[in-house]
């Protein structure tokens, strides 16, 4: 089990980014992709990986600072930055 999806306030934080990821999903699925929680930093990253079509999108990086950061930061405040990884 990765980082951050834990039990603990941790597993609290990544379920509350799991269910922004939710909210997300249905327009990534709409072009063939998805995303995935991969782990929650001690300095409050959460760190996501693309899947599908949106690994290799070229709108990946506005994806994921004008929708997916914004909806993960509503549902986890104290998440400061959303990171993808490969």
């Amino acid at each position: 089990m990765a980082e951050g999806k834990q039990g603990g306030t941790g597993g609290a934080v990544a379920g509350r980014i799991e269910q922004a990821l939710e909210v997300c999903r249905p327009a990534l699925r709409a072009d063939g992709g998805d995303i995935e929680l991969v782990r929650v930093t001690d300095d409050a990253v959460a760190e996501l990986r693309f899947l599908g079509e949106c690994r290799s999108c070229s709108l990946s990086v506005m994806t994921l600072r004008a929708g997916v950061e914004r909806v993960v930061m509503h549902y986890a405040p104290e998440i400061r930055r959303v990171e993808a990884v490969p």
